[in-house]
């Protein structure tokens, strides 16, 4: 089965992006695919390489990282969702006048058609989070 998976909310917020994550994982385990992961309204959170938990505490982004990294998972957040939370990548931290960008490794941002690619493509949307 081919999956998109949608996260809504932050990382340390609510439980959706640790469900998420570890649906994923579960789901690469059994030999599904995974189209695509779209980050989406607080859920871009994930997507911060500032992100900097406690010691004894799970860092997700680096968890989704390095999951993107062993399988080649396309991790996407929502452009106008980061922007409004201070998430930029290179080129728009340098469209937008700022002096450095702060997204993490393996995590990338677009626009919402990703989504609905997503969407078309997989054949199941799994949505985390409100």
């Amino acid at each position: 089965m081919r999956f998109a998976i949608q996260i809504n909310e932050g990382p340390y917020t609510h439980q959706a992006s640790d469900t998420a994550y570890q649906f994923a994982k579960a789901a690469l385990a059994k030999g599904h695919e995974i189209f695509r992961v779209f980050f989406y309204h607080d859920g871009v959170n994930n997507g911060t390489r500032y992100t900097v938990p406690p010691q004894d505490d799970r860092n997700l982004q680096k968890l989704w990282s390095d999951l993107a990294e062993a399988h080649k998972l396309d991790l996407v957040v929502c452009i106008a969702a980061a922007q409004r939370r201070g998430i930029l990548d290179a080129n728009e931290a340098k469209r937008q006048g700022k002096d450095g960008d702060n997204i993490a490794p393996g995590f990338r941002i677009s626009g919402l058609g990703q989504l609905i690619e997503a969407g078309i493509q997989a054949d199941r949307l799994v949505v985390f989070g409100d």
